[in-house]
């Protein structure tokens, strides 16, 4: 259904009718500050999901490989999971970069639960230092003003 229909023989209402006389300029959305760091941000809070996805996945290869995995086991990967997840939400925090190593090193610390899980832990230990590597990169190129300034907002 439609709202009313208006007759074609009258005029509007003109209290329907904008003017444009009257009409308050819309308010500017306030502008977030630049932040070029954000993008990195993005990427690590990536890397710390896939690298709790692929910790949960170390569950099944764990008891199936040697001696099996008990149920302390499962504990504490199923929490090391719920860590690298949870550290997505502290990732623009100054104290992030060391809380997300103590997790890599907590990782390949569960070398001692199954040799598959300390594995992964060096590899993304690795990734990790090319994620640290990048972000220092840029850091320099930024401050050298090698890379692109902030977008300017239109009109000016």
């Amino acid at each position: 259904m439609t709202g009313p229909v208006a007759d074609p023989g009258r005029s509007p209402d003109p209290d329907s009718v904008p003017d444009p006389q009257r009409a308050d300029p819309p308010a500017a959305a306030p502008r977030r500050p630049y932040d070029p760091e954000k993008g990195l941000r993005g990427v690590m809070s990536a890397t710390l999901v896939l690298e709790a996805i692929t910790v949960l996945l170390a569950i099944p290869v764990a008891a199936n490989t040697g001696g099996g995995v008990g149920p302390v086991g499962v504990i504490v990967i199923c929490a090391l999971a719920v860590l690298l997840v949870a550290a997505c939400g502290i990732v623009s925090r100054p104290y992030a970069l060391q809380v997300i190593l103590g997790l890599q090193v907590v990782m390949i610390g569960c070398w001692l639960i199954t040799p598959p899980l300390g594995i992964m832990g060096i590899v993304f230990g690795a990734v990790w230092a090319i994620i640290l590597w990048f972000r220092s990169e840029f850091r320099r190129r930024l401050a050298a003003g090698t890379l692109p300034g902030p977008p300017q907002p239109s009109g000016q």
